[in-house]
C-alpha cells in the first residue's frame, strides 16, 4: 500500500466539537473495581461493546482527529484511536479507556464521514461495483499503570453495482452522514454490499475479536464471554 502522507499531528481543540456531549464521571475510589470507559460517541461501538457483558461508561474525547484524504489509513486510524483514548485517560487515570477509529480506503484515498448528502452520494457512486478496505485502530489505556495497547484490523468489502435509485432507497434506511464511506454494513446491506472478507464487526466500527483479546490481556475479561454472532 502506497503511503502518500504519513505525517500525522495531534491537535487539541479549544472548543468541543459541534454536537458532542461530555460525560462527566465521579472521581474513582482506588478500592473499587477499575472503570472501563469507551472514548467514542458511536452508537454502533456502544452496541458492540455491550455484547461482551462488561459494564462501561462513555466519555467523548474533545479532540480534533486527523482526517486528510491522502493520509495513510493505517497510521490515521491508529493515531485517532490513541488520541481519543489518551485524552480521556488523562482525565480518568485509574480507568481503562478504549478508543477506536474507522475509515474506508479506495484509490489511495481515505473516505471519512461525508460533509453532506451530495458528498455521501458521490462516495457511494465511487464504491459501486468495486472493492475497498475498511481500517480500524483500537487503543486501550490505563494511565495509572502506564498500560498502552494498540492494535489495527482490516476488512475487505465488495459493493454491488447500483444506481441513483438504489442510493435513494438506501438513504431512506440509513443515515450516511455519521458513517465513514457513507454506509453502514449492519443495515440495508442487501442493497449495496455483494460480499466481505474479515471481521464484520470491524466494518461496523469496532473489531470485537481484537477488542476481546485486548480486554482479556488487561484482565477485564477473566472468563471470555461468547461473542455475539455477526451478521
Amino acid at each position: 500500500m502506497r503511503n502518500r502522507s504519513s505525517k500525522l499531528f495531534i491537535e487539541f481543540s479549544d472548543e468541543r466539537r459541534k454536537g458532542a456531549r461530555m460525560t462527566v464521571l465521579p472521581a474513582q475510589n482506588s478500592k473499587t473495581a477499575p472503570t472501563l470507559i469507551l472514548a467514542s460517541a458511536s452508537p454502533r461501538r456502544r452496541e458492540l461493546l455491550s455484547g461482551l457483558g462488561i459494564p462501561f461508561n462513555v466519555v467523548i474525547a474533545d479532540v480534533t482527529e486527523h482526517e486528510a484524504e491522502d493520509a495513510d489509513p493505517r497510521l490515521m486510524v491508529a493515531h485517532n484511536a490513541a488520541l481519543k483514548s489518551d485524552w480521556v485517560a488523562q482525565r480518568h487515570p485509574d480507568a481503562f479507556v478504549l478508543g477506536a477509529d474507522t475509515t474506508v480506503f479506495i484509490d489511495y484515498t481515505v473516505l471519512n464521514k461525508p460533509r453532506d448528502l451530495a458528498d455521501a452520494r458521490a462516495m457511494l457512486k465511487r464504491l459501486s461495483g468495486r472493492a475497498h478496505t475498511v481500517f480500524t485502530g483500537v487503543a486501550l489505556r490505563q494511565l495509572s499503570t502506564q498500560l498502552r495497547i494498540d492494535e489495527g484490523v482490516t476488512s475487505e468489502v465488495v459493493f454491488r453495482v447500483f444506481d441513483d435509485n438504489v442510493i435513494d432507497a438506501y438513504f431512506k434506511i440509513v443515515n450516511p452522514l455519521d458513517k465513514a464511506g457513507a454506509y453502514g454494513i449492519q443495515d440495508g446491506r442487501e442493497l449495496i454490499v455483494d460480499r466481505w472478507e474479515g471481521s464484520f464487526s470491524n466494518i461496523m466500527g469496532l473489531p470485537m475479536e481484537v477488542t476481546k483479546q485486548i480486554l482479556t490481556r488487561a484482565g477485564l475479561l477473566a472468563d471470555s464471554p461468547r461473542l455475539a454472532s455477526f451478521p
